[in-house]
């Protein structure tokens, strides 16, 4: 396994939808073992493959990111491959969202509360399942990432254009300091 580099915003390859996955093979599999790793080494509780460099419809989640004390003690992932949110239900804000690949930045994002979501297990397996509460989040946030969507392209076009200009202004600090 590897940790692999996350990608950050404004990189241009996070805007593009992925493709689908034809092939679940030993490729797939060990890029999503190196996902799962990556996710817990930068703390987050899912991560999707365009976030890494990969343009393919493949996501994974922390399966205990519901119950935060199992968090502390049990690292393990749930990987979904070509997901699809198939139904929704209802809206609420989730507050204070974040990304790996949105440094240093939060925001509360209208969701639905609940999805139901269909996809492949890493056997290949069709699968289908509703999600609540953070794991609606995850699966919507997630998705997004597949879809080209960041939560940030979620918010007022304001705030969106505020954090990009302080986002491009510390990049032009990091190289001017390299």
């Amino acid at each position: 396994m590897a940790i692999r580099n996350i990608l950050k915003y404004p990189e241009k390859s996070l805007s593009q939808p992925s493709v689908t996955v034809d092939v679940i093979d030993d490729e797939i599999k060990q890029l999503i073992q190196d996902m799962g790793e990556t996710m817990f080494d930068d703390a987050g509780v899912g991560l999707a493959a365009p976030q890494v460099g990969i343009n393919q419809r493949i996501l994974v989640y922390d399966a205990h990111a519901t119950d935060p004390e199992a968090r502390e003690d049990i690292k393990e992932i749930i990987a979904l491959i070509n997901p699809e949110i198939i139904a929704t239900q209802g809206s609420f804000i989730s507050e204070d969202e974040g990304c790996l690949s949105v440094v240093e930045y939060r925001a509360n994002v209208k969701r639905y509360e609940k999805v139901t979501v269909k996809a492949l297990d890493m056997d290949g397996k069709q699968i289908q399942f509703e999600a609540e509460g953070i794991l609606s989040v995850i699966m919507q946030h997630e998705i997004d990432h597949l879809d080209g969507v960041l939560f940030i392209d979620r918010i007022s076009p304001l705030k969106r254009a505020m954090y990009k200009k302080k986002r491009l202004k510390e990049l032009k600090k990091e190289n001017e300091d390299t």
